[in-house]
């Protein structure tokens, strides 16, 4: 059966009814949560698959779960090639197959603070996400999303990403409503004519003089999404002000000029003042000094094992967007698949919310880089149970998760706790965004203001 080459990408993102329908939503104790529901993940051969075996490549490349899982998944028929199910993992891979996994899939919880919409008109849409919501599906979120919650509880589809936010950074985000919106923005971004202003809560008294930060950063993991400072990193800088000293805490402003990853978290814990509850970059896992002029006194490898440890030990991994079945630290600090290929790894853009975007794994969900991106439709298995219930639901309040337990799903063997809404807050928000012709601004968050105190 011939099978065609992957389409071109559309510009938008692209999701309806049917998208919405696959789960149910619901609040509970202050959070957003998604009952499981099944899903495919996709993907086409690529060139260096041709000529291997289906189980040589997910024992290869696909390493978060063991070959035995896929094995289960072929004999219940969940793994398919070429929309055929997979009777034999022998099966040598030829261009343009196209592998079909069908996962039970379980999504973090988010804060349950609703988004809200600053500015709508007939070119742009402009929310104040709130903390620890991603922006797209990417990673172990889809519904958990800003696209998704701007779709399905406020008719705005077919909307173009302008520009991103940390998934734990709060404020001012803008949409386009069309691509020549888009396009037209996109051309004052190259330009650097757009205006970036944050406001951050950091440890213990900043210079009350400006400071410019023009350290470059270099990504560690784009799994697990940690960057520092580096000679060999991209050239960027931060300006900072202060606002305000409680005597523990500074509120800082802070103006970056380029929009590398995690710009303004790696530029605070440089010069030794992390925001107060980052859970990357002011974790024990830096050193007595945080991070402090770069003095980092692991390895990159050693400091990843290191942070994922810290928040195993706090049950809170999924503030990093990963979980266990997720974490291979044999896969080095680049996350590599064993072919030794990293050509196809793609830095989040301007401090992208997910950036476990790239990781390997069909059984988790995370679809290998340059198949389909975050903001692609990725299809969805209608027929199952848990995926059409719920059609169209914005969230119930009080809701129980789901008691339907999946035989192969290893998540449903785990119990865990939920974070508190207090745990899914970091105290960095983005203040205003401007550019030509336009200017959006939200208030100040409570933890900015002068006299407030943990």
């Amino acid at each position: 059966r011939h099978v065609p080459p992957p389409r071109r990408l559309r510009s938008g993102v692209s999701f309806g009814a049917e998208h919405f329908g696959e789960a149910r939503c619901y609040v509970q104790g202050g959070l957003r949560k998604v009952r499981p529901y099944y899903f495919d993940f996709r993907t086409y051969c690529k060139g260096r698959w041709v000529g291997r075996s289906l189980a040589h490549v997910l024992g290869a490349e696909f390493r978060a779960r063991p070959l035995a899982a896929f094995r289960a998944a072929a004999r219940a028929g969940r793994l398919r090639l070429n929309g055929e199910p997979v009777r034999d993992l022998d099966t040598v891979l030829k261009n343009n197959d196209l592998i079909r996994n069908t996962v039970h899939r379980h999504e973090p919880p988010v804060t349950a603070q609703p988004i809200q919409i600053l500015a709508e008109d007939d070119e742009v849409v402009v929310v104040d996400k709130p903390s620890s919501l991603p922006v797209h599906p990417c990673g172990r979120f889809r519904h958990n999303t800003v696209i998704f919650i701007l779709g399905k509880e406020h008719n705005l589809t077919e909307l173009h990403t302008i520009h991103r936010l940390d998934r734990m950074t709060s404020g001012v985000l803008m949409f386009a409503k069309t691509a020549e919106v888009s396009k037209r923005i996109d051309e004052q971004v190259r330009q650097r004519q757009l205006e970036k202003e944050y406001v951050c809560r950091v440890v213990g008294q900043f210079p009350e003089e400006e400071v410019v930060c023009e350290e470059p950063i270099l990504v560690v993991s784009y799994k697990v999404g940690v960057c520092r400072v580096d000679p060999k990193g991209k050239s960027c800088k931060t300006v900072f002000q202060r606002l305000s000293y409680n005597g523990k805490t500074s509120v800082v402003r802070c103006l970056p000029y380029t929009g590398r990853t995690h710009q303004i978290r790696v530029h605070l814990q440089y010069l030794g003042h992390p925001i107060v509850n980052d859970p990357i970059y002011n974790m024990k896992a830096w050193g007595p000094e945080r991070g402090k002029g770069g003095k980092i006194d692991k390895t990159d490898d050693e400091l990843l094992e290191a942070l994922v440890e810290e928040h195993r030990a706090k049950q809170s991994l999924d503030v990093l967007g990963i979980s266990e079945e997720d974490w291979d630290p044999s896969a080095g600090s680049k996350d590599c698949g064993s072919s030794g290929d990293c050509g196809e790894s793609v830095e989040p853009v301007n401090g992208d919310s997910c950036p476990a975007e790239d990781t390997k794994d069909l059984e988790r969900g995370e679809i290998p880089t340059g198949v389909q991106s975050c903001d692609t439709n990725l299809g969805t298995l209608g027929n199952h149970q848990e995926g059409s219930s719920g059609e169209g639901s914005a969230g119930s309040v009080g809701e129980e998760g789901a008691d339907e337990k999946d035989p192969l799903c290893p998540e449903c063997r785990i119990s865990r706790r939920d974070p508190s809404p207090r745990e899914l807050v970091m105290y960095l928000h983005a203040l205003r965004y401007k550019g030509a012709g336009f200017e959006y601004c939200s208030k100040m968050p409570p933890w900015a203001m002068e006299d407030w105190q943990e």
